[in-house]
């Protein structure tokens, strides 16, 4: 099993989606790339303490390659957009890939230059590639939050959108 943690807006966005992927073991919404010790939601929504809302996906490299996650990744958000996703606005909703090794890194990168180079989007990839420091999970509420909470509106307007584009992209493969 190996993990990556990965940030693209809101992590209620990310979760389900990844959830929902084949070869995904766990995914765990929560906080990585800022200064302060064991965040809380409020401190992070609040732009204090230099960390994304992100997602920790254990997979099985043998059923799902981290290319293929990256290429869900960079589908369901817009790496183009510093700080932002839509509505959310800061740098806690950066676009964001968090490696532990070396390896990852360099494909993360590799991918991040393919996408430029083949004009994918109309503007650059702003995504940040950096080493994880520490992942720390986000309170118990936010944990499969589209799926305990489908009928919510931020559910319905934003992340149910989402997962309909991830199941129409990816759902023949």
């Amino acid at each position: 099993m190996k993990t990556i943690v990965l940030g693209g807006g809101c992590f209620w966005c990310l979760d389900p989606i990844f959830t929902m992927t084949e070869g995904i073991t766990d995914v765990v919404v929560g906080y990585a790339g800022g200064g302060d010790k064991n965040p809380s939601y409020r401190e992070v929504c609040g732009g204090r303490t230099g960390h994304a809302e992100v997602v920790k996906l254990t997979y099985n490299p043998n059923i799902v390659s981290l290319k293929k996650i990256l290429e869900i990744f960079f589908t369901v958000h817009d790496p183009t957009t510093l700080n932002q996703q839509g509505a959310d606005v800061g740098t806690q909703y950066r676009s964001i890939i968090l490696y532990q090794d070396k390896d990852d890194m360099i494909l993360a990168n590799q991918i991040i230059d393919q996408l430029n180079e083949s004009g994918a989007y109309e503007n650059p990839i702003v995504t940040e590639v950096v080493p994880l420091q520490e992942f720390y999970p986000a309170e118990d509420y936010h944990q499969d939050y589209f799926a305990n909470n489908p009928e919510q509106s931020y559910c319905q307007l934003v992340i149910a959108p989402k997962v309909e584009k991830f199941k129409r992209v990816f759902d023949n493969e």
